[in-house]
């Protein structure tokens, strides 16, 4: 595989094209919006930049990475001459169908058509297409320069070749590729949004505040960031979404999402990218508060 395509130019979508193109492939970065694609490489020269500062990069490897990338708003020539598509989109099953189902008929019949969703099946993302075989879940961590694990979800007709290739290229990339089935959130969202919503929920009851809850998940637990600081980052609406996912999949009441975030979400208040969820965000100097209404 040399010819990378990446569908979608949000945050997982420029750190899937950042780590492709670091690491001498050339990728494709395809978005509808030409805005979010110039965004998009923005966001990969600052960070770009940030490896340089901590001399993980030197400014050659900075402009050779940048030279591998092309940016395109069509998707048809996005994928043209693509050896493996990854689509990044948002979190949505109807879209995410449609998706495939046009990387189908344009990409090349021998490519490997891999999506990052965070919790859909693959099986029934894999069922769009007329390549099931082809089809498979490549599930990066966010921010994707940083963290290591990729969970390689399998679809029910996934062929253990294709696995083997992408296992291989994960390992390329210096990731640590682990292979999990294809239930709903997989392992990582599985585990992860339930303790998420247990915290949403705990401050939702008047257990104790935001600060508070991360603070005794911080310093108690050894958790790098708190669950509410976490689901900020992560995003409220697609930690609802991935909630919404367990529920509808398993059918068990203890995945129902907190009324408490199901109300943020309506409200627009959905964490650092839109500068407001359990915290308040200063963009300018990467300072956070409790939001007003949650105190």
């Amino acid at each position: 595989m040399k010819n990378i395509s990446v569908i979608g130019a949000g945050t997982m979508g420029n750190g899937i094209a950042h780590v492709f193109a670091q690491f001498g492939y050339k990728v494709s970065l395809i978005d509808v919006n030409q805005q979010a694609l110039d965004k998009a490489l923005l966001v990969i020269e600052k960070n770009l930049d940030r490896q340089v500062k901590k001399e993980i990069l030197d400014e050659r490897a900075k402009k050779a990475t940048l030279e591998n990338l092309t940016t395109f708003t069509d998707l048809k020539k996005g994928v043209l001459n693509a050896d493996l598509v990854v689509e990044a989109a948002t979190e949505n099953v109807e879209l995410k169908l449609k998706i495939f189902k046009q990387i189908d008929d344009f990409a090349p019949k021998q490519a490997v058509l891999a999506t990052n969703t965070s919790s859909i099946s693959i099986t029934k993302i894999a069922s769009s297409t007329s390549r099931p075989q082809q089809v498979i879940g490549m599930h990066f961590m966010n921010p994707v320069p940083v963290m290591k694990l990729v969970e390689v979800i399998r679809g029910y007709e996934t062929s253990d070749q294709v696995t083997k290739a992408v296992f291989e290229l994960s390992e390329k990339l210096q990731k640590v590729p682990v292979e999990v089935n294809d239930y709903p959130g997989f392992v990582a969202n599985r585990i992860l949004m339930p303790m998420i919503n247990e915290a949403i929920y705990t401050l939702h009851e008047g257990v104790a505040g935001v600060e508070q809850i991360d603070t005794v998940m911080k310093l108690g637990m050894a958790h790098p960031m708190g669950p509410l600081h976490l689901a900020d980052f992560i995003g409220l609406d697609v930690c609802l979404s991935i909630l919404n996912v367990l529920y509808d999949g398993f059918k068990n009441p203890k995945y129902a999402p907190c009324p408490l975030l199901v109300n943020m979400v309506q409200a627009g208040k959905l964490g650092v990218k839109t500068a407001e969820g359990f915290y308040t965000y200063n963009k300018e100097d990467r300072t956070k508060k409790v939001s007003a209404q949650l105190k």
